[in-house]
């Protein structure tokens, strides 16, 4: 199912400072406010019987966090790197409950400041493709990158699934 086209004036809402983080070599921005902490790698204990990119859930200061692998959700190859790390960010689920989730990252870019003429709606890929999970495209220094809508890039049944066994 292909995301509804941003109205003009939409854009100008998604405005504002997004960490942009590198999978596969691509670019993609997280709105900064929803970004609690950048960590290194660590253990992760895997947890059974989840999706294959839910690795399992860490321990952070006394906190259980939940950690999705976003090149296995997004369809490449799980892979680590020197510069890999965990980006924790809140996620609000249907219910209106926030939970902590952390995500695993190639490598964490910059921060950026975009304003209503740099985001474009997502394009329509057709009606196969769901794009529901993005907020738009924004154009930096020549480059595009994908903006996230981190709410919906874990689906809200997995999210929750998750904050009940946590």
């Amino acid at each position: 199912m292909s995301a509804p086209t941003i109205p003009a004036a939409a854009t100008t809402t998604l405005a504002g400072k997004y960490l942009t983080v590198l999978l596969d070599s691509e670019a993609y921005g997280i709105a900064v406010l929803k970004v609690r902490e950048i960590i290194r790698m660590q253990k992760i204990t895997p947890v059974p019987q989840l999706p294959a990119f839910v690795k399992g859930v860490i321990n952070l200061r006394g906190r259980v966090i939940p950690v999705v692998d976003l090149r296995v959700k997004f369809g490449l190859k799980a892979e680590f790197a020197d510069r890999t790390c965990i980006v924790v960010v809140q996620v609000k689920l249907p219910t209106s409950q926030t939970v902590h989730m952390g995500l695993i990252v190639d490598s964490v870019e910059e921060v950026v400041t975009l304003n209503a003429g740099e985001i474009e709606p997502t394009p329509d890929f057709g009606t196969k493709i769901n794009t529901e999970y993005l907020l738009g495209m924004a154009k930096v220094k020549g480059q595009v990158k994908t903006l996230l809508d981190i709410d919906r890039v874990v689906s809200p049944e997995t999210v929750q699934a998750i904050a009940q066994s946590a």
